[in-house]
């Protein structure tokens, strides 16, 4: 017999996650995502410059300055479009139906990324970490009814920030 421990289907793709998010474009947080059903992956996606613009690895990043209601600010790469949205983008581009599915990810999605996983019918969020702004999202899952595990109980850091 082997000492060897297969991982659950949740580290397998969490492991899946991890190798597609080394494709990702922006050093400030590479994130990939995978959307599995039944054991399936039914589409993943990685952070990304819309196709045909240029990438942060390319053209350096993009900032915006975001004022709070509480009147502090923050910067945030505008450039690329997130590893949720692309992986639901690819879906539909297929004609690939998500409800009742799983989405990894490397952290808590953002706000806009929470409405569209809410309204594609996917059931369940499994991150790796917390996104330091994710309160608003994890709210609304609740409130929606999705889901939502983390694998760590950390804040992810970023590469570059």
């Amino acid at each position: 017999m082997s000492d060897y421990a297969r991982p659950s289907w949740d580290d397998y793709f969490m492991e899946v996650c991890e190798a597609i998010s080394k494709r990702a474009t922006c050093d400030r947080g590479r994130s990939g995502c995978v959307i599995a059903k039944n054991r399936q992956i039914l589409a993943t996606g990685y952070v990304g410059a819309p196709q045909g613009l240029p990438h942060c690895d390319e053209a350096g990043h993009q900032f915006k300055t975001v004022v709070h209601e509480d009147g502090h600010e923050s910067h945030h790469c505008v450039r690329t479009v997130h590893a949720e949205q692309n992986a639901i983008c690819q879906a539909a581009k297929r004609g690939i139906s998500i409800e009742g599915a799983t989405l990894y990810c490397r952290m808590t999605p953002c706000r806009t990324c929470a409405m569209l996983i809410i309204n594609c019918g996917i059931v369940r969020v499994v991150c790796e970490k917390k996104y330091h702004a994710g309160a608003e999202s994890e709210t609304m899952f609740a409130d929606a009814g999705v889901q939502l595990e983390y694998k760590l109980n950390e804040v992810q850091q970023y590469d570059n920030q």
